[in-house]
């Protein structure tokens, strides 16, 4: 087992369940979201493509999330904050913005979902309830797949990454409702076919964002509650980190970082929670990008929590949510689009 202490930082990802906030993390090292001393910072325009849900009367908000493209080819996602009448997966068809739900759970508070490769089914974490549950690419046949405590404490589990065999890699929040963000968060691995969990690394400044490196050897590890994203170098078969370090920070001020995604060139795309924008980071934490929502869609939108890339392309989509409601909005990726930056 890997344990990681650190000296408590800035803050990571929101998603308010009603009562509850999520956030993740950003790169660069040491460098501020402005990329000052690094060159010029490619700025990247994002195109609305519709706009999926209106803040809901029971839970005053929406947060979109969890971006996924599925087998048929729509994109699927999760609503993080749907009352119990109202779809928690959506799915939209990219070509005509036509936007269907998917699956409806008056128990779950879904913050992420992603297909796994072992057997082709969508699991999504439930935050609120701390159990991993799956469905159909339809929907159909809900199954709880994990619920219960780790290690004698109990999970929130925020989002999730799913190595080459179908093993299961989360962000376990814990201490996130800890008014001093207590270092109680987690990274779990829970075995594809026995959902034995593993603890990877613990007592962590809560952790939000995670994604495998684009060859799967380690993991990007963004931490909620210190705005920065570790690093973490793996073991052949994924069981044990075998060395970590902090690999970026996010300077974000008021702001705090989401979740991640990594595409086929290794370049991380990190979500930022109160700013409608994305920052793009190289492996070596360089930032070398921005992706921003236009001007005079700004001001009803806070969150860009999250981004999917359609494999073997280059076309992204992330969900961005606000007082205007639950978007989807479209940008041309820096590189095409892989399981890395499909999901989580």
């Amino acid at each position: 087992m890997y344990t990681c202490a650190r000296t408590p930082g800035p803050t990571a990802t929101v998603r308010t369940l009603a009562a509850s906030v999520l956030v993740l993390s950003t790169a660069g090292c040491a460098l501020s979201p402005s990329g000052e001393g690094e060159g010029p910072v490619e700025e990247i325009a994002a195109e609305q493509l519709v706009r999926a849900t209106e803040v809901h009367e029971e839970t005053g908000m929406t947060l979109l999330e969890g971006p996924t493209f599925a087998p048929d080819g729509d994109l699927r996602f999760v609503d993080v904050t749907a009352p119990g009448d109202e779809p928690d997966v959506m799915s939209v068809d990219t070509e005509s913005a036509e936007v269907s739900p998917v699956f409806t759970d008056d128990e779950g508070s879904y913050t992420s979902a992603q297909f796994s490769p072992h057997d082709e089914r969508l699991y999504l974490t439930d935050f609120a309830g701390g159990r991993i549950v799956s469905v159909t690419p339809d929907g159909e046949d809900p199954e709880e797949f994990f619920s219960g405590e780790v290690e004698g404490a109990r999970m929130f589990p925020d989002d999730l990454a799913f190595d080459e065999a179908g093993n299961m890699y989360i962000s376990d929040m814990s201490g996130h409702d800890e008014p001093a963000w207590e270092e109680k968060g987690r990274v779990v691995r829970l075995d594809h076919e026995t959902a034995e969990p593993t603890v990877l690394a613990e007592e962590l400044p809560p952790p939000n964002g995670i994604s495998f490196t684009e060859d799967f050897s380690a993991l990007w590890v963004g931490l909620y509650g210190a705005n920065e994203v570790d690093h973490h170098e793996l073991n052949e078969d994924g069981t044990e980190v075998l060395t970590s370090h902090t690999a970026i920070h996010f300077d974000g001020g008021t702001s705090r970082i989401d979740s991640i995604a990594v595409d086929a060139d290794g370049n991380l795309y990190q979500a930022i929670h109160d700013e409608p924008a994305m920052y793009v980071y190289s492996s070596l934490g360089e930032h070398v990008a921005t992706v921003r929502v236009p001007e005079e869609d700004a001001e009803g939108l806070s969150s860009a929590t999250n981004v999917a890339i359609e494999p073997g392309t280059s076309d992204a989509y992330m969900t961005v949510s606000g007082d205007d409601g639950g978007h989807i909005y479209t940008f041309d990726a820096l590189a095409e689009g892989i399981r890395q930056s499909n999901g989580g």
